[in-house]
């Protein structure tokens, strides 16, 4: 189970951390991502991290302004958000994958686990 945390409202050129606590013996096996989605557009992929934490990887509107990171003792991933715009605007999931292969896991295929969601609202 993932339970994401930390959304709410902003405005332009502020910063958010969200959260996303996971149940589960085997949390630090997993690779964990983060997506967004707005209204009838598909998912999209915004970062990723291994299951020790040792390589991150991110979409291209999060680049340079986000950061992905995890604390395996309590079983949590963030991520923190900062210069937003109001396009970042979106539904923001928290994801968690048993596989094992190698790669950036920015597909949605990739993610066996999925959390509801937590709503991101910038404003100008």
């Amino acid at each position: 189970q993932l339970v994401e945390s930390g959304g709410g409202s902003v405005q332009t050129g502020g910063s958010l951390r969200l959260s996303c606590a996971a149940s589960g013996r085997t949390f630090s096996r997993y690779v964990l991502g983060w997506f967004r989605q707005a209204a009838g557009k598909e998912r999209e992929f915004v970062a990723s991290i291994t299951g020790n934490g040792d390589k991150t990887y991110y979409g291209d509107s999060a680049k340079g302004r986000f950061a992905i990171s995890r604390e395996n003792a309590k079983n949590t991933v963030y991520l923190q958000m900062n210069t937003l715009k109001p396009e970042d605007t979106d539904v923001y999931y928290c994801a968690a994958s048993t596989r094992t292969y190698s790669g950036r896991y920015d597909y949605t295929g990739d993610y066996d686990y999925w959390g509801r969601g937590t709503q991101v609202t910038v404003t100008s």
